[in-house]
């Protein structure tokens, strides 16, 4: 295991022009992944791979697997509703399984593999279908964390299991005690305590992943934001301020998190290391824009906000600063860049999304 303090990868284009560099941008493992990878033996399953975060984590995995001379099985599961992901996957040699993970048997039925990736889960959709959410969130990984006892998993949670807290305190920090707010987060801290549950009672070594707002110029909290400004739709502030991670550097995290696996669960909080005004980043947006933004609401006392010191202190400054990402999401906006068209309602702050 490699920490260190790391700026960057490298240069980075001044514009992302297709979804081709994107990707590939977004996928070049870091030297200290490829030394991380090294230390992980076994085959890999991503469970949840056809999700936001899932392709994009599978292609880093295996570039950086590959960087290694690992030859190292890749798995990645889902339903793949989208078909297209099937011939994605093939194409970078991981091999797709499709199941749905909830039916009486489909966890049986995978192979073996020591490093598990637990990526699936459901948000969006969750208020009035509140029985598949905790299905999902809460039965589905006491179910996984079972069928792998003899694994190491990280299991991706959310910062949404945490209570707002004051732009002062830095954000929720991973000692701090969760008091999610809405069904959603709730189940999604069942997600946790099963995961530990059955860590515990197998010793099968774990991380969690307390996840804040992934930024992909296709989705995220800054395409939210950019579009609202360009086509002057009011951005509200009530939420005034979030914290963002450019994905590539949190899907990096998450790989380099089995490293660090422990018996009752090893958690981090991962997010950038700014607290960011919401009315920042929409005037930030308007000045490259040339649009003037419109605001609805006022800032409250409080925001969704998570101290990622930790972070930091294990994995290094995030390569992609918030101004870079910025940059190329204003970019992608202008060129008509394609969007995965799922807002992420970042100015909720009931739970219910």
């Amino acid at each position: 295991m490699r920490g260190g303090f790391v700026v960057g990868r490298g240069k980075f284009p001044e514009v992302i022009e297709n979804e081709e560099m994107l990707d590939s941008v977004m996928t070049e493992p870091s030297p200290l992944l490829i030394e991380d990878l090294t230390d992980l033996d076994g085959d890999f399953i991503i469970l949840g791979a056809a999700g936001k975060m899932g392709p994009t984590l599978g292609k880093l995995l295996r570039r950086g697997l590959d960087a290694t001379g690992s030859k190292s099985k890749v798995f990645a599961v889902s339903r793949f509703s989208r078909s297209e992901l099937i011939d994605f996957f093939e194409s970078l040699a991981i091999q797709p399984i499709s199941c749905d993970l909830l039916e009486k048997g489909a966890l049986e039925g995978l192979p073996e593999a020591k490093n598990i990736l637990f990526l699936a889960g459901m948000k969006f959709g969750a208020t009035g279908n509140e029985p598949l959410t905790w299905a999902m969130n809460t039965l589905l990984p006491a179910m996984v964390a079972e069928r792998f006892s003899s694994s190491r998993i990280t299991a991706v949670s959310t910062g949404n299991i945490y209570p707002f807290t004051s732009l002062s305190s830095g954000g929720a920090k991973e000692s701090d005690s969760p008091s999610p707010v809405g069904e959603y987060g709730q189940s999604c801290l069942g997600r946790e305590r099963m995961f530990q549950y059955f860590s515990e009672k197998y010793q099968t070594p774990l991380s969690l992943i307390r996840l804040f707002y992934a930024i992909d110029l296709r989705y995220g909290v800054l395409w939210d934001i950019c579009g609202r400004v360009a086509v002057g739709d009011p951005v509200s502030l009530s939420a005034g301020y979030v914290n963002v991670i450019w994905q590539g550097d949190a899907n990096s995290h998450i790989l380099r998190s089995l490293c660090f696996c422990r018996v009752g669960g090893e958690i981090l909080n991962v997010t950038g290391p700014e607290a960011v005004a919401v009315r920042f980043l929409a005037t930030r947006f308007g000045e490259i824009l040339g649009k003037e933004p419109i605001f609805t609401g006022t800032e409250s006392d409080t925001a969704l906000l998570g101290d990622s010191t930790k972070c930091q202190d294990r994995f290094g400054y995030p390569a992609v600063s918030l101004e870079r990402m910025i940059q190329w999401t204003a970019a992608w906006y202008q060129r008509n860049g394609s969007s995965l068209g799922k807002p992420t309602h970042f100015e909720t702050r009931d739970g219910r999304f």
